[in-house]
C-alpha cells in the first residue's frame, strides 16, 4: 500500500516535469506577451484564446508525454503488475486538466483530446510491464 502511494507521488512528479518541459517548448514557440504578470488571469486567458492551433496542441502533447511517463514510472515503482498506480495518476491529472479547461478558454477539440489523452497512462503501464524495459 505504501509503495503504491509513493509510486503515485513519483508518477505525478515525473508526469508534471514532462508536461512542464513540453510547455516550455511551446512557450518558446509562442512566447507570452510582454508585460504579462503571473497573477494576471485575464491576460493569461487572452493569451490562451489567441494561441494558434499548434500552441494549444503543444499542451496536449505535454499531457501525452506526462501520461506516458507517469504511467510508466508509477508502475515500475509500485512493482505489483496492476494498473492501480498508473490509473490513479491518470485520474489525478484528469481532474487538474478539467479544472484548467474550465478556467481557460479552450475549444471543443481540446476538451476531447485533453480528456482522452490521460488514457495513455495505460500505455505507460504496459511499457513498464515489458521485461525488456528499464
Amino acid at each position: 500500500m505504501i509503495r503504491t502511494v509513493l509510486a503515485v507521488i513519483a508518477g505525478i512528479i515525473v508526469g508534471s516535469i514532462g508536461i512542464w518541459l513540453m510547455e516550455i517548448l511551446g512557450h518558446s514557440m509562442y512566447p507570452y506577451p510582454a508585460g504579462l504578470r503571473p497573477d494576471d488571469l485575464e491576460g493569461f486567458k487572452a493569451y490562451v484564446e489567441n494561441l494558434p492551433f499548434m500552441g494549444k496542441f503543444m499542451v496536449i502533447l505535454g499531457y501525452a508525454l506526462g501520461a506516458l511517463i507517469s504511467g510508466f514510472v508509477s508502475t515500475k515503482i509500485a512493482n505489483n503488475n496492476t494498473p492501480v498506480a498508473a490509473v490513479s495518476c491518470g485520474i489525478i491529472f484528469l481532474f487538474f486538466t478539467i479544472y484548467n479547461m474550465i478556467m481557460l478558454p479552450t475549444p471543443a477539440w481540446f476538451w476531447v483530446l485533453g480528456i482522452a489523452v490521460w488514457g495513455l497512462v495505460l500505455a505507460g503501464y504496459k511499457l513498464a510491464l515489458n521485461k525488456n524495459m528499464i
